[in-house]
């Protein structure tokens, strides 16, 4: 059995959680999720806990026993209170802006990176280098700051690009004129 998985999940009074057969839908001031159980994973309500059941004993079903316990959990937390990433963008000439559903990024490439923001994420940009990724969905949230990251990942020299608020990047040391 999975450790996480016996762990029972404390379901808030201002969360609503609905199980039909294997469908988990989880309703919270901040919006809607749903969540399907993998075969051989039950779920049983008492009062204001959960519980997840695993019925095989395979390794599989035992690693789908954690797993469906975590993300019914960030599920949770995501619908009550949601989710949010931080990036900061780093060199002389860097910015971006938010037009409409559309982040546009100027990342020093000879045209500006447009970045079509998915349904659910919310992004805002202060200062046109800090930008913020929210949303009730954790892995949507950082799937999207990690496709922001990655246009222009920070370099260990100059420390120019996109990172997230917090992160520290190893810094090398460059070239140095060698005299005869």
């Amino acid at each position: 059995m999975s450790r996480i998985g016996k762990k029972p999940i404390e379901i808030p009074s201002d969360v609503k959680l609905n199980v039909i057969d294997n469908l988990v839908n989880i309703e919270g001031p901040k919006g809607k999720l749903s969540y399907t159980l993998p075969p051989q994973i039950t779920l049983k309500l008492d009062g204001s806990r959960a519980y997840l059941e695993n019925k095989g004993e395979t390794r599989q079903h035992k690693a789908w026993h954690g797993l469906a316990r975590a993300i019914i959990a960030n599920h949770i937390i995501g619908v009550r209170q949601g989710f949010k990433k931080d990036l900061q963008i780093e060199g002389v000439g860097f910015k971006s802006a938010v037009q409409g559903k559309t982040l546009v990024l100027n990342l020093g490439f000879s045209h500006p990176i447009n970045y079509e923001i998915p349904e659910g994420i919310k992004i805002t940009v202060t200062d046109s280098v800090n930008i913020s990724v929210e949303g009730i969905d954790k892995q949507k949230v950082g799937a999207v700051a990690a496709d922001i990251r990655r246009f222009y990942p920070p370099e260990p020299y100059k420390g120019k690009g996109i990172r997230y608020v917090g992160e520290y990047i190893r810094r090398k040391q460059g070239k140095t004129a060698q005299s005869k």
